[in-house]
């Protein structure tokens, strides 16, 4: 009898292991992690280099993604005539706006805490709504070179929009440029979050080695916190929105749209691959063509209340956990932030994450302490990425249908 070769077996392993998802991988990477820190725990302790590693990869290439995907975007938007489009806009703002508004709400409500590091933390708490504009206004004009080199999110979105407007009428071969150019910076990024796994492999060995598991189970408060602000937009602010609109019973199209639609996109994990079935689901509801073929595209752009919960919650619990308090016009603020901050968070695996930072700089919070929440974010990402695209997707649909309702009945 002969045995199969060990490093056959190994080499087998790895392969079939890296040939997984990256949701699959990350969470063989939580599981062994753990299982370190127990056995071992000074062992689990020195690979903390690799969760370092990432999150300084994150730090290096989040404010030039900003920049260059919002230029991007803007550069790019088809210039569309048709009024029929701006209903459903509409909606879109109204609804990633409310899902802020609820976001910011549960975080009064039920505040979350986070274990960080704070050795390094560097957080001046703004006093007041009039001291966070007025330090919204100094960054604003900071120099891009330098707001990029010193993570001054606030900044590197204004010269974007400031850039995107601009570039709206250069020439076709001029904005094909800076779309390549976008692509080329969206595929580094995808590369640095394709070693998330190993990141996360560090930063949870060292932490459950340090602290205990009890640092892992606080992130389950975090998890309901942001699972219950998609849930009470899923079922009971947009169902409350199309009733506005159509006067009808709104579930049963809003709960068509979380089968058909919601559920797909929880397991793809991707509003633009979403975008085939949500355009079949729309021909289901015999809508007008014309319409859905535009707004459904824009809407997997554009529509992100599940990223705007996600930013919201994330950014509240790192000023929490910082003992910021935070008044009720800074956290309107916020959610209007937020809110915007969201529509730029689509073309990129985590890209809701990679915006954190700029909203905690409201809060004065430090890139360094923002960045250890964007690596948190990640650890959760299995559930709060599937749950935030499965609200963004499905409510694409909705909007269109309720949208195309009022159009056809006006």
């Amino acid at each position: 009898m002969t045995s199969e070769n060990p490093s056959k077996i190994q080499h087998s392993f790895l392969k079939k292991l890296t040939s997984q998802s990256l949701v699959s991988q990350i969470i063989v990477a939580i599981i062994l992690a753990g299982i370190l820190a127990q056995l071992a725990p000074d062992l689990a302790k020195s690979f903390s280099i690799l969760g370092s590693l990432f999150v300084s990869a994150l730090k290096a290439v989040a404010p030039v993604l900003v920049l260059v995907l919002v230029a991007s975007a803007i550069a790019n938007q088809k210039v569309n005539g048709d009024a029929e489009l701006k209903p459903i806009i509409g909606l879109y703002l109204v609804g990633t706006l409310s899902a802020a508004f609820i976001a910011v709400a549960l975080s009064f409500m039920f505040p979350t805490t986070l274990t960080l590091d704070l050795a390094s933390a560097n957080a001046n708490p703004p006093q007041g709504l009039s001291e966070v504009l007025t330090t919204l206004a100094f960054k604003v004009v900071e120099n891009p070179i330098s707001a990029i080199a010193n993570g001054n999110f606030i900044a590197v979105l204004a010269w974007g929009l400031g850039l995107g407007f601009s570039l709206k009428h250069a020439n076709a071969q001029t904005k094909t440029t800076v779309h390549d150019l976008s692509e080329a910076i969206s595929s580094i990024v995808r590369i640095v979050i394709r070693f998330a796994p190993i990141g996360i492999f560090g930063l949870v060995a060292n932490t459950v080695a340090t602290t205990g598991f009890a640092a892992i189970k606080e992130y389950s408060h975090l998890v309901v916190i942001l699972l219950s602000a998609m849930l009470i937009m899923a079922i009971v602010v947009n169902p409350l929105i199309v009733f506005l609109i159509t006067k009808k019973n709104p579930y049963p199209l809003v709960f068509t749209c979380l089968r058909d639609s919601g559920i797909t996109a929880f397991f793809t994990r991707s509003s633009a691959a979403n975008i085939p079935v949500n355009m079949a689901l729309c021909k289901k509801l015999d809508l007008h063509e014309d319409t859905y073929s535009v707004s459904i595209p824009l809407g997997a752009t554009i529509n992100m209340a599940g990223a705007a919960i996600t930013i919201t919650v994330l950014s509240l619990a790192a000023a929490h956990s910082l003992d910021i308090n935070i008044d009720f016009g800074t956290a309107l603020l916020l959610a209007v932030v937020a809110s915007i901050s969201a529509c730029g968070a689509s073309g990129v695996a985590g890209g809701s994450l990679l915006l954190i930072p700029l909203a905690c700089s409201l809060f004065g919070i430090s890139n360094d302490i923002a960045m250890q929440v964007v690596a948190i974010g990640f650890i959760i990402g299995v559930i709060q990425d599937s749950a935030e695209t499965a609200l963004n997707s499905s409510t694409d649909v909705v909007f269109s249908a309720a949208a195309s309702h009022h159009i056809t009945t006006k």
